[in-house]
C-alpha cells in the first residue's frame, strides 16, 4: 500500500509543471502578468488586454494541455483531430480560425457607430483612406526585412489600429504570428493618446490647428437607412474579400438606425458582444507560446507596428493639410489623424490637441467622419491583402 502511494506522489511530482517548465516559459508567463497589469492598473485596452494576457498565461503553463497551435499551422486543418485531441482552448480557437469572431465583433460595432459625421461630410472617406498608409509602408518595410508576403500583410494591417481586422489577416495569412500581432495591436490601440499627439503637432501650425469647422448639417433617417445598404454592396462588389467585415459592420449599423429592431441591438452591443470578446481574446493570447513568440520576427512585429501606427497618423494628418490648403483654410487637418479606425479614442485625441490650441474649438464630431470612415478602410485594406495572398 505504501510503495503505490510513494508511486502516486511519484507519478504525480513527474507530471506537473514544475519538472517541465522552461525559461522561456516563465518570460511569458512573466510578460502575461505585465499585459494584466497594464489592463488593470492603467486601463489600456482592459476589455481584450485582459483576456489576451490570461490567455497568454494559461498557454505557457507547462503540460496543461489546453492548446496546440500546431493543430492550426497549415491550410489543410484536421478539426475532427481538433474536437478528439485538443483542449479547451483549441476547440474555442476554431472560432478565430474559422473567421467567426471577428464579424460578429464588427456587427457589434456597427450597432454603436454613428455613421452621420461622415454621410454630411463625404469628404471624410479621403481621410480615412489617407490614414491607411501605414498599412502599405509597414507591408512593404517588412518585406525589406525578410518577412513572407503573408506575413509581411499581417505586419502592415497593425497600422489599421482595428484589432479584430488584424486577427482576421493574421490567422488566415501567417497564425503563427497571431499572439505577437494581437499584443502589438491593441498595445498601440490603446496608446492611441500617447503616440498619436507629437506627431499631430509636429506636423501642423498653430494657425492650422485653431481651424474652426463648420457645423455639420443634419442628418435624415432616410439617408442613415439607406447607406449601411449602399457601402455593402459597393465594398463587397469592388473587394469581396472585405465582405464578412463590411458586411457585418453595416448589418450592425442598420439594425441600429432602422429602429425595429432594439432587441437585437442590445444583444449585439452587449451579450453578444461581451462573450466574443472574451472568446476572442483568451483565444488570441493562447496563441503566444514561447515558441512562437519569443523569437527575432516578434521585435521585428513590434518595430514596423508602430512604424505602421505613425506613418497612418501622419498620411491622415497630411492629407488633412492638403484639404485645409484646397478649402481655403476651413478644414482643420488634426481630424485627418483620427482616420485610423480606434474608435472612438482617434476622435478624441483630434478634438484634445484641438482644444489645447483653442480651448472653444469642438472638433469631435468632425472628427469622427474620418474615424468610422477608417473603419471601412482598414476592412477593405483587409480585404485587399486577403485576395492576393489567401
Amino acid at each position: 500500500m505504501f510503495e503505490v502511494f510513494v508511486q502516486s506522489v511519484q507519478g504525480l511530482i513527474a507530471d506537473s509543471g514544475f519538472v517541465h517548465v522552461q525559461w522561456q516559459q516563465l518570460v511569458m508567463i512573466g510578460i502575461a502578468c505585465v499585459l494584466a497589469y497594464l489592463a488593470i492598473a492603467k486601463g489600456f485596452e482592459p476589455l481584450l488586454l485582459l483576456p489576451i494576457a490570461f490567455g497568454m498565461l494559461l498557454t505557457n503553463i507547462p503540460n496543461s494541455g489546453l492548446f496546440h497551435m500546431d493543430l492550426f499551422i497549415g491550410n489543410d486543418i484536421d478539426y475532427g483531430a481538433v474536437l478528439h485531441e485538443g483542449g479547451l482552448l483549441d476547440i474555442l480557437y476554431m472560432g478565430v480560425k474559422l473567421g467567426v469572431y471577428p464579424p460578429l465583433i464588427f456587427l457589434g460595432i456597427g450597432t454603436m457607430t454613428d455613421f452621420g459625421p461622415l454621410i454630411a461630410n463625404p469628404k471624410s472617406f479621403l481621410l480615412g483612406a489617407a490614414a491607411q498608409l501605414g498599412i502599405f509602408f509597414a507591408f512593404i518595410g517588412a518585406l525589406l526585412l525578410g518577412f513572407t508576403p503573408e506575413e509581411a500583410s499581417s505586419i502592415g494591417i497593425i497600422g489599421g489600429a482595428d484589432g479584430p481586422t488584424a486577427i482576421l489577416v493574421t490567422k488566415t495569412l501567417a497564425p503563427h504570428l497571431l499572439g505577437s500581432i494581437a499584443v502589438a495591436a491593441y498595445s498601440y490601440m490603446a496608446l492611441v493618446p500617447v503616440i498619436q499627439p507629437p506627431i499631430m503637432k509636429a506636423l501642423t501650425t498653430s494657425k492650422e490647428r485653431a481651424v474652426k469647422m463648420e457645423q455639420l448639417r443634419p442628418i435624415s433617417r432616410t439617408e442613415k437607412i439607406i447607406f449601411p445598404i449602399m457601402v455593402t454592396l459597393v465594398v463587397s462588389f469592388l473587394v469581396p474579400d472585405a465582405t464578412s467585415l463590411v458586411g457585418m459592420l453595416m448589418l450592425g449599423n442598420l439594425m441600429k438606425e432602422s429602429g425595429v429592431v432594439d432587441r437585437l441591438v442590445k444583444t449585439a452591443q452587449n451579450e453578444l458582444m461581451n462573450i466574443i470578446t472574451i472568446f476572442l481574446g483568451v483565444t488570441v493570447g493562447a496563441t503566444a507560446s514561447y515558441d512562437y513568440f519569443l523569437t527575432g520576427k516578434t521585435l521585428g512585429i513590434i518595430v514596423m507596428g508602430l512604424l505602421a501606427f505613425c506613418v497612418g497618423t501622419a498620411g491622415g494628418v497630411l492629407f488633412g493639410k492638403l484639404m485645409y490648403i484646397f478649402s481655403g483654410g476651413k478644414v482643420n487637418p488634426l481630424i485627418g489623424s483620427a482616420g485610423v479606425s480606434a474608435v472612438p479614442m482617434a476622435a478624441r485625441v483630434s478634438q484634445k490637441v484641438g482644444s489645447e490650441t483653442d480651448p472653444t474649438n469642438f472638433l469631435l464630431m468632425h472628427a469622427m467622419g474620418p474615424n468610422v470612415a477608417g473603419v471601412i478602410g482598414s476592412a477593405v485594406a483587409a480585404g485587399v491583402l486577403l485576395a492576393i495572398y489567401a
